[in-house]
Protein backbone atom coordinates (compact mmCIF):
# COMPACT_ATOMS: atom_id res chain seq x y z
CA UNK A 1 0.00 0.00 0.00
CA UNK A 2 1.38 3.42 -0.96
CA UNK A 3 2.02 5.93 1.79
CA UNK A 4 0.28 9.25 1.63
CA UNK A 5 2.69 12.01 0.63
CA UNK A 6 3.10 14.43 3.53
CA UNK A 7 2.51 18.14 2.94
CA UNK A 8 5.46 19.95 4.49
CA UNK A 9 4.72 23.26 6.17
CA UNK A 10 6.62 26.05 4.43
CA UNK A 11 9.34 27.39 6.69
CA UNK A 12 8.62 31.05 6.00
CA UNK A 13 9.72 33.55 8.61
CA UNK A 14 8.49 36.81 7.08
CA UNK A 15 5.46 38.79 8.20
CA UNK A 16 2.60 36.32 8.67
CA UNK A 17 4.94 33.34 8.22
CA UNK A 18 4.73 29.93 9.86
CA UNK A 19 7.91 30.28 11.94
CA UNK A 20 9.22 33.07 14.15
CA UNK A 21 12.54 34.64 13.22
CA UNK A 22 15.37 33.68 15.54
CA UNK A 23 15.55 37.15 17.11
CA UNK A 24 11.81 37.02 17.78
CA UNK A 25 12.21 33.85 19.86
CA UNK A 26 12.21 31.08 17.22
CA UNK A 27 9.50 28.39 17.10
CA UNK A 28 6.21 28.18 15.22
CA UNK A 29 3.59 30.91 15.09
CA UNK A 30 -0.14 30.33 15.70
CA UNK A 31 -0.63 30.40 11.93
CA UNK A 32 2.10 27.80 11.47
CA UNK A 33 0.59 25.47 14.07
CA UNK A 34 -2.84 25.86 12.45
CA UNK A 35 -1.35 25.02 9.02
CA UNK A 36 0.43 21.96 10.44
CA UNK A 37 -2.71 20.70 12.15
CA UNK A 38 -4.72 21.19 8.95
CA UNK A 39 -2.15 19.19 6.97
CA UNK A 40 -1.93 16.49 9.68
CA UNK A 41 -5.41 15.70 11.05
CA UNK A 42 -5.36 14.35 14.59
CA UNK A 43 -2.20 16.26 15.48
CA UNK A 44 -1.92 17.70 18.99
CA UNK A 45 0.78 20.26 18.19
CA UNK A 46 0.53 23.43 20.28
CA UNK A 47 2.35 26.75 20.49
CA UNK A 48 4.94 27.58 23.15
CA UNK A 49 3.98 28.09 26.80
CA UNK A 50 5.14 31.68 27.26
CA UNK A 51 2.92 33.15 29.98
CA UNK A 52 2.75 32.72 33.73
CA UNK A 53 1.46 29.28 34.75
CA UNK A 54 0.28 27.67 37.97
CA UNK A 55 2.74 25.11 39.34
CA UNK A 56 1.58 21.58 38.49
CA UNK A 57 -0.81 22.68 35.73
CA UNK A 58 -0.79 21.04 32.26
CA UNK A 59 1.05 24.03 30.80
CA UNK A 60 3.65 23.93 33.58
CA UNK A 61 4.24 20.26 32.84
CA UNK A 62 4.59 20.97 29.08
CA UNK A 63 7.11 23.70 29.84
CA UNK A 64 9.09 21.46 32.20
CA UNK A 65 9.13 18.70 29.57
CA UNK A 66 10.26 21.06 26.79
CA UNK A 67 12.99 22.53 28.98
CA UNK A 68 14.26 19.05 29.85
CA UNK A 69 14.31 17.96 26.19
CA UNK A 70 15.98 21.15 25.00
CA UNK A 71 18.59 20.86 27.78
CA UNK A 72 19.56 17.58 26.12
CA UNK A 73 19.90 19.42 22.81
CA UNK A 74 22.19 21.94 24.54
CA UNK A 75 24.48 19.04 25.52
CA UNK A 76 24.32 17.47 22.08
CA UNK A 77 25.05 20.73 20.22
CA UNK A 78 27.56 22.73 22.29
CA UNK A 79 28.12 25.20 19.44
CA UNK A 80 24.43 26.20 19.53
CA UNK A 81 24.49 26.21 23.33
CA UNK A 82 27.29 28.80 23.36
CA UNK A 83 25.69 31.11 20.77
CA UNK A 84 23.08 33.36 22.45
CA UNK A 85 21.43 33.99 19.06
CA UNK A 86 20.96 30.32 18.11
CA UNK A 87 17.42 29.09 17.52
CA UNK A 88 17.83 26.66 20.42
CA UNK A 89 18.79 29.37 22.91
CA UNK A 90 16.12 31.75 21.66
CA UNK A 91 13.41 29.08 21.87
CA UNK A 92 14.48 28.24 25.45
CA UNK A 93 14.32 31.92 26.31
CA UNK A 94 10.83 32.18 24.81
CA UNK A 95 9.67 29.16 26.84
CA UNK A 96 11.30 30.68 29.95
CA UNK A 97 13.66 27.77 30.58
Amino acid sequence: MARKKENPIRKTTGKGGNYRKTKAGAGMTKKGVAAYRKANPGSKLKTAVTGKVKPGSKDAKRRKSFCARSAGQMKKFPKAAKDPNSRLRQARKRWKC
